[in-house]
């Protein structure tokens, strides 16, 4: 899919469904939090979050007293939605309206999530110019946690064709600048309440000096 049709898609979804009516809301982010706890950070670390949309994630994360938290979204409304839930707190979040195969990152990241972003992408094109982009925005040493659905999940969301991965396939996909952490499947239980087995992987970025790209 072209990103202008992407993004007409997800703008769509955004302006006619409510978080009760898709099937990723969570009322608490928990494994995204537990990962991002896991990497230790400090307070003023740089997180963005890939695809957060109108996900409550960056409302625990600010509560929790993170000072450099951006959220990257291709739908407007998406955040617009998170932006009015958030009042006043929403000054204190960069927020980036982009397709993240055309995202020019300005600054590098301590710290990239993406949960349910990446499968979403289905040709060798997209894939790697976002494993471009993550290298180049992703410190030394920086982690990434990348959440998608398993071999056991969806193989459509939202009425488009997902990328299914196992813990093999998504760390080949990383093995050119970033090492494994940890992998970890869960299932996600959607507030119609189906459910949906995720796969969530963290990686940790290479020394620079080591890599080719």
């Amino acid at each position: 899919m072209h990103p202008s049709n992407r993004k007409k898609h997800w703008e769509n979804i955004y302006s006619t469904k409510q978080p009760n009516e898709v099937s990723w809301t969570q009322e608490i982010p928990q494994t995204s939090l537990d990962f991002i706890h896991a990497a230790k950070l400090d307070r003023q670390a740089h997180i963005i979050d890939i695809g957060g949309g109108d996900s409550k994630l960056a409302d625990f994360l600010l509560d929790e007293g993170f000072e450099n938290i951006s959220v990257l979204d291709v739908s407007e409304e998406a955040l617009a939605r998170a932006t009015k839930r958030l009042g006043e707190k929403a000054a204190r979040i960069t927020w980036i309206v982009s397709d993240i195969t055309d995202f020019e990152p300005m600054q590098t990241y301590d710290f990239w999530h993406d949960r349910a972003a990446f499968h979403f992408l289905t040709t060798e094109q997209q894939i790697a110019k976002y494993l471009s982009t993550m290298r180049k925005a992703v410190k030394e040493n920086g982690t990434v946690t990348i959440g998608t659905f398993s071999k056991s999940g969806p193989k459509q969301c939202s009425g488009l064709a997902v990328k299914q991965y196992s813990e093999k396939t998504l760390t080949g996909e990383l093995e050119n600048g970033f090492e494994k952490i940890k992998c970890i499947t869960e299932d996600h239980t959607t507030p119609f309440g189906t459910t949906q087995n995720f796969l969530f992987c963290s990686f940790k970025r290479k020394i620079l000096a080591m890599q080719n790209d």
